[in-house]
């Protein structure tokens, strides 16, 4: 059985999509892995990173997205067959031939919101629990890319996925997103929470004392359980987000000690989950009747 991984900061500008779509390729490629990648940003970074335009705007027209499955399925009462949403063959590099995207729409932000009105954030959550649950059975890794900010959708991937994973860059305001969704996630210590499977320092400066003052700080907490490996900042990396409307092989994707730096987290990435779940989760229990997101109403983002 899969797993799956949702990467979340309530920072924004740390490379989260970016990183995401290079853990997906990278899995794919080294490691023969099957992914399923969930855009549940309604930036929709994601999306046309992995595919043309011109495709992401087809499957819009023709109602083939994230939010298009949600808003039937949740607000339409609608039984549908996500997998139905599923695109194949996203990837611009040439042997990533396992990565499978669920685009989003940049609607995305009205459907909480339409959501959060009509008081269906329970059936939301046992919409994605579903999705999840047979998404485990048919990829070896599930990863969903979520906004910055804490929105009901976000909440609910960050309740039900198996593990999150914050990417930060090493800088202040970067390490207070950390923080702050640390603190949301002690708000209800009785709900059912994913694992942290562990911090990574993005976009990295080697040659920055700042930089390495930032990254030591960060590592220096526990909780935190960074990884080894620091993802540097280069603009092969920054790059890679443009999708080439040619395939490309994945190490002109990504070169020299970028891919090297990517092909050792997800090494270190695989190895843990290999390890499984420890301690560190949060258990369902009775208490977790209600999401957080009906008691504070609005989505923060």
């Amino acid at each position: 059985m899969g797993q799956s991984i949702a990467i979340m900061n309530t920072k924004g500008g740390v490379g989260k999509s970016t990183l995401a779509m290079a853990i997906a390729e990278t899995a794919s490629v080294y490691h023969n892995k099957s992914v399923l990648i969930i855009d549940s940003d309604p930036q929709t970074s994601m999306s046309v990173m992995m595919m043309p335009v011109h495709r992401w705007e087809e499957l819009e027209r023709d109602s083939k997205t994230l939010v298009h499955f949600l808003a039937q399925t949740v607000l339409g009462d609608e039984k549908l067959d996500w997998k139905q949403f599923v695109a194949s063959e996203v990837s611009d590099v040439d042997e990533a031939s396992s990565v499978y995207l669920m685009p989003s729409h940049m609607e995305l932000s009205l459907f909480e919101r339409a959501v959060s009105e009509a008081n269906h954030a329970r059936a939301l959550r046992e919409t994605v629990s579903e999705l999840l649950d047979e998404a485990r059975e048919l990829f070896d890794l599930v990863i969903i890319d979520c906004p910055p900010g804490i929105s009901i959708l976000t909440e609910i991937w960050l309740r039900e996925a198996d593990y999150y994973l914050p990417p930060t860059k090493p800088d202040y305001l970067s390490a207070r997103g950390l923080a702050i969704l640390g603190r949301f996630r002690q708000l209800y210590p009785n709900m059912k929470f994913s694992k942290i499977l562990g911090v990574v320092i993005n976009m990295k400066d080697r040659r920055s004392p700042i930089d390495q003052e930032w990254h030591g700080r960060i590592a220096s907490l526990q909780e935190n359980k960074c990884f080894v490996t620091a993802i540097p900042r280069r603009a092969h990396i920054q790059r890679a987000a443009d999708f080439n409307d040619s395939k490309r092989s994945y190490a002109s994707k990504y070169p020299a000690d970028a891919g090297k730096s990517l092909r050792d987290l997800v090494e270190e990435i695989l190895e843990r989950l290999a390890q499984g779940a420890d301690d560190d989760g949060n258990k369902f229990t009775d208490a977790d009747e209600e999401l957080a997101t009906e008691k504070t109403a609005k989505p923060v983002s």
